[in-house]
């Protein structure tokens, strides 16, 4: 996906380059397009690969900013207690009573169908997770000895937060995201599937997986498999890392 610009791909947005291709073409490996075409001749790989660079962009960005914003947060709340947490508490679960998909469409039918603003939607999603697991690592890690031993020698409260607390909550915080990534890929492939994402004829896996809709993935399946098989993949394999890199750390 990287270098999606680099490759050898057939087209993957123009529709008026594909007007000599076939529509519907099925998979051929040994063929120009090997993973087959949409009605309008567009390549399947091609728009797969890069689909795969706005559903990865999205999300990695999304769960940065939930880590960056929500992590702030959290170590604010188990640091400093009191009023600054129970207030920081309210927001939190006002925001976590919000379902997922409600808050995600009601913020796609505020703001414009592009990737910034679909990435600030995603993070709203993302924070307050963040919010909690550094809230309670923070409350865990401010009572071991070398944050007391910190206080004991005269360390400003900012100095023991951004020295001693937040490297060692950065860690949870991380594992957490990369399972994270995951569900906001599937959570933009949704925003895209109801049309509510990003629009054609920007590729994203949710757009091209709606374009099986009215009775064509009955006779093209491939239409919805290729997409479909590259968000499984892309989700299953984050859901790994972020499990192994949490078990080890």
């Amino acid at each position: 996906a990287i270098f999606a610009p680099l490759l050898p791909l057939g087209e993957y947005k123009d529709t008026v380059k594909t007007l000599a291709e076939p529509g519907f073409a099925s998979p051929s490996l040994l063929s120009a397009h090997p993973l087959g075409t949409n009605n309008f001749g567009l390549d399947l790989l091609a728009r797969a690969l890069f689909g795969a660079r706005a559903s990865l962009t999205v999300a990695i960005c999304a769960v940065l900013i939930g880590i960056i914003v929500g992590g702030t947060i959290g170590v604010m709340a188990g640091y400093f207690r009191g009023k600054v947490d129970a207030v920081i508490g309210i927001l939190t679960n006002s925001l976590l009573a919000i379902p997922a998909l409600v808050l995600l469409i009601a913020l796609a039918a505020v703001l414009t169908s592009n990737l910034r603003n679909i990435t600030l939607a995603l993070s709203i999603l993302c924070i307050p997770s963040m919010v909690r697991i550094a809230r309670a690592n923070t409350i865990v890690v401010a009572q071991r000895e070398f944050v007391l031993a910190a206080r004991a020698m005269g360390a400003t409260k900012w100095r023991v937060i951004w020295r001693e607390l937040v490297p060692n909550v950065l860690v949870p915080v991380a594992a957490l995201g990369l399972v994270a990534v995951s569900g906001l890929i599937v959570a933009e492939a949704s925003l895209s599937f109801l049309g509510l994402g990003i629009a054609q004829p920007d590729p994203t896996w949710g757009n091209m997986i709606a374009e099986g809709q009215g009775g064509i993935v009955e006779k093209h399946p491939f239409i919805v498999l290729v997409p479909g098989v590259f968000l499984f993949l892309t989700v299953f394999s984050f859901n790994l890392i972020g499990e192994k890199y949490r078990s080890k750390l």
